[in-house]
């Protein structure tokens, strides 16, 4: 990973794109893609792709999916002594919340405010029997000692809000920030693109690969459903974080084993359409990339799930890099992951010919 694209994966992490705002996000990934790629579009919501086209007579297409939205807040309440109340947006971990400082975006740009945190001597009684907080009792300081205040601020009912923390490198292969879920993917995306465009012309993919990067994953993964209804590709793969369980105090049994470091995640059940998730493998295996291994037994929790019964059906398959902290402001992950990721899918893609099926042959 050469240090532009270092510079733009951190710049990216550090753009707020909270599920229903994503469109800040959205304009510098499309700017990245559409270096590497023949035409970037997006539609009514904010959905963006970068279209590569392939070298074949009738060149199949295949999709590269992620998601671009992150977790964070939304105002729900202003008090009159201008105090803000929050409640989620997405899975934000609330049990972190408190002593946090986090970005309100509002009407005259970004407003930095504090989640409050009662000091521990003033809850001294209550120490050893706490629970996290619920979300309403959550309250945040920007300073202001009036709900006039507030709105002098550019502020009001209904704005986003997210951490305020930035992405930083962790020692030499480490990244470490908020919003890792999902905008590592996105890099990706523009990484296998920078790939694909980069091979000499007589060594390009016969297959068309159209790069996608959805909105609104993170409260029902509504992007992907209208980016697969409208482009109707004939094979995709979805990228989406997965938890590295590795760290201490995670049940192998309960929750598998991922390592950090250890390769791209692959899983297999329900939406994965073992076709797909074959050919994954096989390309793994010529490349030697190092692959760990994933079930679903219900669902995956990610755009593969509603991307995959989409109109007649799109065969589809779910490759995950792994992170740790997942929905928290250090979610952290190896960049030797994501770069095994990008020759995993630039590989998948070299492999696919203009006749070839992904469906079930009976």
């Amino acid at each position: 990973m050469d240090s532009d694209a270092r510079a733009f994966l951190l710049d990216l992490l550090a753009t707020p794109s909270p599920t229903g705002w994503e469109l800040a996000g959205q304009r510098k990934w499309a700017a990245r893609a559409g270096q590497f790629a023949d035409r970037v579009e997006h539609d009514t919501y904010g959905n963006a792709w970068a279209t590569l086209e392939g070298q074949g007579k009738k060149p199949r297409r295949v999709m590269l999916e992620a998601h671009a939205d992150e977790i964070g807040f939304i105002v729900k309440y202003i008090s009159k002594e201008g105090f803000l109340r929050l409640d989620r947006v997405g899975g934000s971990d609330v049990a972190t919340a408190r002593g946090r400082r986090i970005d309100l975006l509002g009407d005259k740009g970004p407003v930095r405010g504090i989640i409050g945190n009662t000091a521990i001597h003033l809850r001294r009684d209550d120490l050893g029997q706490e629970k996290s907080p619920k979300i309403h009792e959550l309250f945040v300081d920007v300073g202001a000692s009036s709900d006039d205040d507030v709105r002098d601020l550019g502020l009001r009912v209904g704005h986003p809000a997210v951490y305020a923390d930035a992405a930083e490198f962790l020692g030499e292969h480490l990244v470490v920030g908020r919003a890792l879920d999902n905008r590592i993917s996105g890099f990706i995306l523009t990484q296998v693109l920078a790939k694909l465009r980069g091979a000499k012309k007589k060594h390009r993919a016969a297959a068309t690969v159209i790069a996608v990067n959805s909105v609104q994953e993170e409260i029902g993964c509504h992007g992907a459903r209208m980016a697969a209804h409208r482009l109707m590709p004939d094979v995709c793969v979805v990228l989406d974080v997965t938890h590295a369980t590795d760290t201490p105090g995670i049940d192998h049994a309960a929750h598998g084993e991922v390592k950090l470091g250890g390769g791209p995640s692959v899983t297999h059940g329900t939406s994965n359409h073992p076709r797909v998730v074959a050919r994954l493998l096989e390309c793994a295996g010529r490349e030697k990339i190092p692959i760990q291994h994933e079930s679903s037994s219900r669902y995956t929790g990610t755009d593969a799930d509603v991307i995959f019964n989409v109109r007649e059906g799109i065969p589809c398959a779910l490759v995950s890099p792994p992170i740790r902290y997942m929905h928290s402001v250090v979610e952290t992950a190896d960049l030797r992951d994501l770069n095994q990721v990008v020759n995993l899918l630039a590989a998948f893609v070299a492999s696919v010919a203009d006749g070839d099926e992904f469906g079930a042959q009976l």
